[in-house]
């Protein structure tokens, strides 16, 4: 399934952040843990990724460092901080919260369910 940009906007840089919470990752390892975990339903591309970890670096949620390879280019690493770990949480309390919201208006309110025939 396709998720619209505008959706999955807000939730980016949380999936990243988890997805560094679980070790020090370089950019394509998190794109394909995405995909992976998501059952390929999120394909979130190098243009997208890579501004965000250096948004999320610029605000001290993670670190970077280089790793040499022989006969390989240098590699980047990614490292999240404690204030990363802190957003987690805080994403996760906000999602839970927001979620419930919506399922509530989409699904429990008769303001807002659809005729459907």
């Amino acid at each position: 399934m396709n998720y619209s940009k505008e959706l999955l906007k807000g939730t980016t840089n949380t999936m990243i952040l988890t997805s560094l919470n679980s070790g020090d990752k370089y950019g394509y390892q998190i794109i394909k843990q995405i995909k992976q975990l998501s059952d390929n339903s999120l394909k979130l591309g190098e243009g997208t990724i890579y501004p965000i970890l250096h948004k999320l670096e610029r605000g001290r949620m993670l670190e970077s460092y280089w790793i040499e390879q022989e006969n390989l280019p240098k590699r980047k690493y990614y490292h999240i901080t404690e204030k990363g770990k802190r957003k987690i949480k805080e994403a996760r309390e906000e999602w839970k919260k927001f979620s419930t919201l919506i399922d509530k208006l989409f699904f429990n309110t008769k303001s807002f369910i659809l005729n459907e025939k």
